[in-house]
């Protein structure tokens, strides 16, 4: 095996996210590449209609104006390559963007796109075709409601892309790790019968993709890095040809780069950790080791792989009517049963003008009291609160209809019960729901290519196979030893680490041993119902527990649970992002000896 390893620097997690990093990250010295991820189900929608208003947008113009124009010169001086799927709907016109950029800067830098992921015009014979919803069944919506349906590409047209001298490669929709693991193809030679390094540079790209997550963002011991996030670090990733590799920040930026950040952003968003489907490989991180080795460095080693599957995910977004919401706040004495009085009457008066409209009811309607717990359900008794938010929302197939619900909300300023206030600007309007349609698509049925310098190259998709989930050997569940003594209890976070987040109407918790002596416990605590009855506010499918041994960890993937998630959903937190700090609170039997040990 060779020695070679590559430095990857992860510089965006989402469209949106901060313009220090590329700066940062080329400061540090000795990168490889930078990889970008911009794209999620809704940022794809929102530049599809972007797009349909001028055939010169639907990309993340972040990218060009924030990434890339300001340290063009810097990345051409150092030659790192870099890798991003900014391209969103419109790779072509983004590419064109940068061009105009490396042309105005006497560069010399070469530009390649994959494209084929963008399947919008083939709504129609999709539609007739009957695809269901892959997770619930559903039927396809009205081809004339679609805003977007992209197919979930894979690195290896981006490793031809490098093959060929790209020195920027601008993607369409891919899964987000496919950044990394395209660089990774391309400088080991990796062929598509090496899972195992597959899944490791997989595993890199995933780490990567969030960017400061990795490095103390979101972390669950916040306090070790809170006085230093706002020079948070970004994250490097050195990989080796064995897909192993070490995570580490630039020195001098702030965060932390610790076993606990690596696993949690280990199991952000992974559904089944034997069984993370991807485009190149499916890919197991049960046995997954993290070590420490030395300040802000990580060592990562054990993915494993199977076979790639024979389909490509498209994530589909179509338009479900209309919602909107506003916050209000209260506060003084009974501030939490006054704002469910006002948010009530709210409802009420809106309801009361819809019938004498002869109007529909609302679809949906969503009241959450903050400050009263509400996101805790019935899982917390709380004495009166003497100061809350209160979020009204509502789903209606008519935008008027929710104009009227926020019409009514202010209205009622003189007529609620005492400590209503807020600070806002104009009365909020109605905005479309775009729901998320996930359905799987025969590779041969998806067409790609890779463009650069004027010529245009069509990239032959693989086979791939089914995956027999059924088959999977699941590992051996921890057990506590039977002679434990008395036993106390102590809330999970002072045994655990924890991140949670959204794969469509799913929710993913996972929790992270802070020691391996602590698991069995946490095990034996959190089974899939106690989970299940935490969340039954939220929670209308089922809870499905998983056991990652290498990380000393747990991963709970709750069925819909997310009121249709993303932009769909009227609730608070409608990616499930607080998830895991719910559930940290819940309490766990542990020994005395072992509790005392932890005060």
């Amino acid at each position: 095996m060779s020695e070679k390893t590559i430095r990857i620097g992860g510089a965006s997690g989402f469209w949106g996210d901060a313009s220090l990093a590329t700066p940062q990250l080329l400061g540090a010295g000795g990168l490889d590449y930078i990889v970008y991820d911009y794209l999620a189900e809704i940022t794809m929608s929102i530049m599809a209609r972007a797009r349909a208003k001028s055939p010169e947008a639907g990309f993340a113009s972040d990218f060009v104006y924030s990434a890339l124009k300001g340290s063009l010169k810097d990345i051409a001086r150092q030659k790192v390559r870099v890798i991003s799927n900014a391209g969103g709907v419109n790779p072509g016109a983004c590419a064109d963007a940068v061009r105009t950029l490396v042309e105005d800067m006497g560069l010399d830098l070469k530009i390649a796109i994959v494209e084929g992921d963008d399947l919008l015009a083939r709504r129609d014979k999709v539609a007739a075709d009957g695809h269901r919803e892959m997770f619930s069944g559903a039927r396809f919506p009205e081809p004339d409601t679609v805003a977007s349906m992209n197919a979930y590409l894979g690195a290896f047209p981006i490793a031809r892309a490098l093959d060929q001298g790209a020195d920027i490669v601008i993607t369409g929709r891919c899964v987000d790790s496919a950044v990394t693991l395209g660089a990774c193809i391309h400088e080991f030679g990796w062929s598509r019968d090496q899972l195992d390094e597959l899944a490791g540079g997989s595993l890199a790209g995933h780490i990567l993709e969030c960017g400061p997550q990795a490095c103390g963002g979101n972390f669950t011991d916040w306090e070790q890095v809170s006085d230093t996030i706002e020079d948070i670090g970004y994250p490097i990733a050195e990989i080796a040809a064995d897909g192993s590799f070490t995570v580490t920040k630039p020195d001098g930026s702030g965060g932390l780069v610790s076993v606990g950040t690596v696993a949690e952003q280990m199991l952000y968003e992974i559904g089944d950790p034997q069984a993370y489907l991807l485009p190149d490989v499916v890919c197991d991180f049960s046995q997954v080791a993290l070590e420490q080795q030395g300040e802000n460095r990580v060592y990562v080693s054990g993915a494993t792989g199977r076979p790639a599957p024979d389909t490509y995910k498209v994530c589909m977004t179509h338009q479900d009517g209309f919602r909107g919401g506003h916050a209000f706040a209260f506060y003084g004495i009974d501030a939490d049963r006054k704002a469910q009085r006002f948010a009530d009457a709210a409802i009420a008066r809106a309801r009361g003008k819809l019938r004498a409209k002869n109007s529909a009811d609302f679809t949906e309607t969503s009241v959450e009291i903050i400050g009263a717990e509400s996101q805790f359900g019935s899982a917390r008794e709380l004495e009166t609160a003497r100061e809350v938010s209160v979020k009204i929302a509502a789903r209606h197939p008519d935008p008027k209809a929710i104009d009227i619900l926020m019409r009514e909300a202010t209205g009622l300023a003189l007529s609620s019960p005492p400590g209503l206030s807020g600070f806002a600007g104009t009365r909020p309007k109605a905005s479309p729901v775009l729901r998320l349609f996930s359905f799987e698509l025969p590779k041969q049925d998806v067409q790609i290519s890779v463009a650069m310098n004027g010529t245009t190259e069509a990239f032959e998709n693989a086979a791939g196979q089914p995956l027999d989930s059924a088959a999977i050997e699941r590992p051996d569940v921890p057990e506590p030893h039977s002679d434990e003594g008395e036993l106390t209890e102590v809330p999970l976070i002072k045994l655990a680490w924890g991140r949670s987040g959204d794969k469509g109407d799913k929710a993913n918790i996972g929790i992270i041993a802070r020691d391996p002596d602590y698991l069995p416990f946490i095990w034996n605590a959190l089974t899939e119902a106690v989970v299940a009855e935490r969340f039954a506010h939220f929670l209308e499918g089922k809870v499905e527990r998983f056991y990652l041994p290498g990380s000393n960890a747990i991963n709970f993937v709750l069925h819909d649970v997310l009121g249709g998630g993303g932009v769909a959903s009227l609730r608070n937190d409608p990616q499930g992002k607080g998830y895991a700090q719910l559930l940290l609170t819940h309490p766990v039997s542990v020994p005395a000896k072992l509790a005392s040990a932890l005060q």
